[in-house]
């Protein structure tokens, strides 16, 4: 078997000598890594600022509210943005997904989210969302091209969610989530991170909600990222514990994978559920051999792992040249370094180490 550097070489080698040049280039084309993974989606984070400080988020670092946000200049243009999508398109890339911090923060986001609606071969956009703001935007959001929404919804109980966010918006945000359901976006998925102790005896009213409404709820594992994490070993909760949990209260029916979930394994609580429940198992069933994605932080660096902190600095060459070669380039380049795996557990095991990128600029 190749070691990764020689895999890296081979790789380099092929690109080469099958890279399409640019004015061939066609929606649709094909971006394989090094260990044959089909690279199609981009996640976008648009702004390291939000209007909540969620617990597992914000770093302790960052909790007293004295750690600098970028500067405006220091974010991509929605211009320069557009044109990454561009070439990124051009090359392979058929789903993007907005983050941020909260995307909904930048002004003028509505426009943008249009303009991406018009690259030819841009076939899925997503929106990530803390879902404050969604109830008054979901319309024009839908209207503008985005499809599917992710709303981050980790408490049933208001006052609760208050203390996980650090802000008294449980009802703006369910507001958001009723929205968005009659507005007619599909799927309309609830992430709910999973911490012990905080969040852990809610799991039933979560799986309930699920055969209640038409929302797919997924569960994601608490995961280390950056130093200062308020991550520990006594709040982490594996996907396993989860589901044992949850079983409880019925049968959990295995749901066909399709396209739209991603890295979660989906099951409904019983044949007649509306909804259905996703697993997402970062850390205990790492789903890193089919991961098909790379990340534009709002700094506007390309990283190929969530969890590793090697970047390209995407915007320092934006700025440098008009030559959508040098784009195309560092999109290869990023593909080049993505690593086979994240080898979390294998880091918390030897070192108690874990990813230092600020969860608020990387997009989650």
């Amino acid at each position: 078997m190749y070691s990764h550097y020689f895999r890296r070489k081979i790789y380099l080698m092929h690109q080469e000598n099958t890279s399409t040049a640019p004015d061939t280039a066609k929606p649709g084309t094909s971006l394989l890594d090094p260990f044959a993974r089909t690279i199609s989606y981009l996640r976008l984070s648009l702004t390291d600022r939000c209007n909540l400080r969620c617990l597992y988020c914000v770093t302790e670092e960052e909790g007293d509210g004295s750690l600098c946000k970028l500067n405006h200049e220091d974010l991509l243009s929605y211009e320069e943005l557009v044109r990454v999508v561009r070439v990124a398109v051009s090359m392979g890339i058929s789903k993007l997904r907005l983050t941020g911090g909260e995307p909904l923060t930048r002004r003028g986001v509505l426009p943008f989210i249009a303009a991406l609606g018009s690259i030819d071969g841009l076939s899925d956009i997503r929106l990530t969302t803390n879902g404050v703001f969604l109830a008054d935007k979901a319309e024009a959001l839908f209207a503008a091209g985005v499809g599917k929404v992710n709303i981050s919804l980790d408490s049933l109980k208001p006052e609760r969610f208050a203390r996980i966010t650090g802000v008294d918006c449980f009802r703006e945000v369910w507001r958001g989530v009723e929205t968005a359901l009659t507005v007619g976006f599909s799927p309309v998925k609830l992430n709910v991170v999973v911490m012990a102790g905080i969040n852990d005896d809610e799991l039933e009213d979560f799986a309930r909600l699920s055969q209640q409404l038409p929302v797919q709820v997924r569960f994601i594992e608490f995961m280390p990222m950056g130093v200062g994490s308020r991550w520990s070993r006594d709040m982490y909760l594996s996907t396993d514990a989860i589901m044992a949990a949850i079983s409880r209260l019925g049968e959990l029916l295995p749901v066909e994978h399709v396209s739209h979930d991603g890295p979660a394994r989906v099951y409904r609580l019983g044949k007649d559920a509306r909804g259905s429940l996703g697993f997402i198992s970062p850390i205990s069933h790492h789903f890193c051999d089919t991961c098909n994605r790379l990340r534009l932080t709002s700094a506007g660096s390309l990283r190929s792992c969530l969890l590793h902190d090697e970047e390209i600095d995407l915007r320092a060459i934006l700025r440098a040249t008009n030559d959508d070669a040098a784009i195309r380039a560092a999109i290869r380049q990023a593909i080049v370094n993505k690593p086979k795996g994240h080898q979390l557990e294998e880091r918390l095991r030897d070192s108690g180490g874990d990813c230092h990128g600020r969860m608020s600029r990387i997009g989650g």
